[in-house]
């Protein structure tokens, strides 16, 4: 049997931002449930944090979050277990008070599960855990033992794993806590990764700048074969370009990428203004969410960037160490690379 799971859906993150919950709607209706029905599927399993804020909701966010995920569940047929993740929950030393479990009780087709719980799939057992805080965590433990599940899905906090890319987590659960079960998959980090074991499934969209470039969406699961596949998320928010006019004529280029997205223009060589201005002029009448070009510090006043941070001084580095290296690389394009990460790190948002 086929199952669908998704994770970390995060209804109202960005200060329940308007532009992403309209990208979010694109994503469930144009890929998640025409997935689902021509797989025949209709059974979800979501590992938690379906929505943002801890603390409240925002009444324009339930609402579309219904129209756009939970209605089509309950009108479409579907079966959805459902646990509480640590942005669902109230307190963050008990499940007791979670959002899941207030906010959808009049969804018959939907179980929310805030306690360590045993879950039957077509004759496979499944421990099925919500986010282990201070009050559950002995109960947690003790379960994970005694089960005779060989499938774990969870809400974990799990040593060792990447959070976000280059960015690894430190301290939490050890690997070892897990060495009974077959097969571990996991919501929380938002980045997709495994080590053959445990796979951290990742959420199913782009949240913030972190996330450009990391393929995000859902998996399907087959209970019988215990293959698990990966479906992308087609849609993307952040669009990144590395302008040089030298390499490329950005008259050819596709504006309508960057409708509806956040933009970063990176500038690594400009040699004709006018052109320039021309292609900005074009990407701004295709309606971006907001366009930032890393190009220079000229924006920033003195002692903004801090002391320790100086242009001039750090390429300066980077340029003698490049011409240091014995290689046949052109170093000039090097350097020019080099520079515009450079520039990107240093104007860096989210």
């Amino acid at each position: 049997m086929k199952v669908a799971i998704i994770t970390d859906l995060h209804f109202g993150a960005r200060n329940d931002n308007i532009s992403f919950l309209d990208y979010y709607e694109k994503f469930y209706k144009k890929t998640f449930f025409p997935t689902l029905e021509k797989h025949g599927i209709d059974t979800i399993l979501n590992l938690g944090d379906t929505f943002d804020r801890r603390k409240f909701i925002n009444f324009n966010t339930l609402k579309r979050s219904r129209e756009m995920f939970f209605d089509p569940i309950r009108d479409g047929g579907y079966t959805m277990h459902m646990l509480a993740g640590n942005h669902d929950t109230y307190y963050k030393n008990t499940n007791e008070v979670n959002s899941v479990d207030l906010l959808l009780k009049e969804y018959d087709s939907i179980t929310v599960y805030d306690d360590p719980t045993e879950i039957v799939i077509d004759e496979t057992k499944i421990a099925f855990m919500p986010w282990i805080c201070a009050e559950n965590y002995q109960d947690s433990m003790t379960f994970m033992q005694n089960t005779q599940a060989e499938i774990c899905m969870g809400h974990f906090e799990i040593d060792g794993f990447v959070m976000h890319r280059g960015v690894k987590s430190h301290g939490g659960l050890a690997k070892k806590e897990f060495e009974k079960f077959d097969m571990v998959f996991s919501g929380h980090y938002h980045h997709r990764s495994n080590n053959g074991q445990i796979y951290y499934l990742g959420n199913p969209y782009e949240l913030t700048w972190s996330d450009f470039n990391d393929p995000r969406g859902f998996h399907i699961f087959d209970t019988d074969t215990r293959q698990l596949e990966f479906i992308q998320n087609p849609n993307t928010m952040f669009k990144r370009i590395e302008y040089d006019d030298t390499k490329y004529d950005f008259d050819e280029f596709d504006v309508l990428e960057c409708q509806n997205k956040y933009v970063r223009v990176v500038v690594a060589q400009k040699t004709d203004f006018y052109k320039f201005d021309t292609f900005l002029k074009r990407v701004y009448n295709n309606s971006p969410l907001d366009v930032k070009i890393i190009e220079d510090f000229s924006e920033f006043t003195e002692g903004e960037l801090g002391e320790e941070i100086n242009l001039e001084d750090t390429m300066d580095i980077l340029n003698t160490y490049i011409d240091s290296v014995d290689t046949n690389v052109d170093k000039e394009e090097v350097k020019v690379f080099m520079r515009t990460l450079y520039n990107e790190a240093v104007n860096k948002t989210s």
